[in-house]
């Protein structure tokens, strides 16, 4: 065991962050870059006391290595296929619509969720439940504040409707906050919900080793109910998602089928 495998476990044991299921390469490179910015150079134990004893440190450490990257309606393209193809699969009578974006950062996936079900299906009954593993991003998801990097595949009508213009920043209206909920929920240790019509997982399952990987598609196809579609991100085409018993409906999305 080297020295980063050995700072990984005592990481795991004084402050329960796990990184076993990261890619080693990308995160090791972001956690050396970190402590030599804090000085610590290449010293993984005094940099775990450190972190144990510094609650700030910690939280800075946090953010720096968790992923949290997004914008509203990223690759358009599949938006559009969503909008005309897969959700009106999913809709059925008057039955609720249950929607699960898994790894929403800062929330500008769920809140396009939300505009899309508000504009196109106004009629349908739906819950967007978004969750992130870290706590902080979701307090500003949550808040609903944006800056104009995020915005440029937001259409002038979209903003005119669910966003209020201040200064430089973005705001989410309220009525489409009320839209979404917002809870802390950790993809590698946690319950996945059941039943789920439509789970949206992009850019997310990326950093993650290959059977963390396999396990996490596995998880998303207990947790939606038959007929329920996974959307994932356009560097994320599940190659053998036959084998894992999802069916292909268009690229990236990736139906449970229908109970015969």
């Amino acid at each position: 065991m080297d020295n980063y495998e050995k700072f990984v476990v005592a990481l795991k044991q004084k402050l329960n962050y796990d990184l076993s299921g990261y890619k080693r390469k990308q995160m090791e490179r972001r956690i050396n870059s970190f402590m030599e910015n804090k000085s610590f150079g290449t010293n993984y134990e005094l940099f775990v006391d450190s972190l144990v004893r510094d609650k700030q440190l910690c939280h800075e450490f946090f953010e720096h290595t968790t992923i949290n990257v997004s914008e509203f309606f990223r690759n358009p393209t599949q938006w559009e296929i969503m909008k005309k193809k897969i959700l009106p699969q999913l809709i059925i009578d008057d039955k609720r619509l249950y929607i699960w974006s898994a790894g929403c950062s800062t929330g500008e996936e769920p809140y396009s969720l939300a505009m899309i079900m508000e504009e196109y299906f106004p009629k349908q009954k739906y819950t967007v439940l978004a969750t992130d593993c870290d706590k902080d991003i979701l307090n500003k998801a949550r808040e609903g504040v944006y800056i104009a990097k995020s915005m440029q595949n937001v259409s002038e009508q979209f903003l005119n409707k669910y966003f209020n213009v201040q200064g430089e920043n973005y705001y989410i209206k309220n009525d489409l906050k009320k839209s979404v909920s917002f809870r802390n929920h950790n993809l590698l240790v946690d319950p996945f919900p059941k039943q789920m019509d439509f789970i949206v997982c992009r850019n997310v399952v990326i950093y993650f080793k290959e059977e963390i990987k396999e396990q996490l598609y596995l998880n998303f196809f207990a947790s939606l109910r038959p007929g329920g579609i996974l959307f994932t991100g356009s560097t994320e085409q599940l190659i053998q998602a036959r084998e894992m018993g999802y069916e292909t409906v268009a690229p990236f999305f990736y139906r449970r089928p229908l109970l015969k």
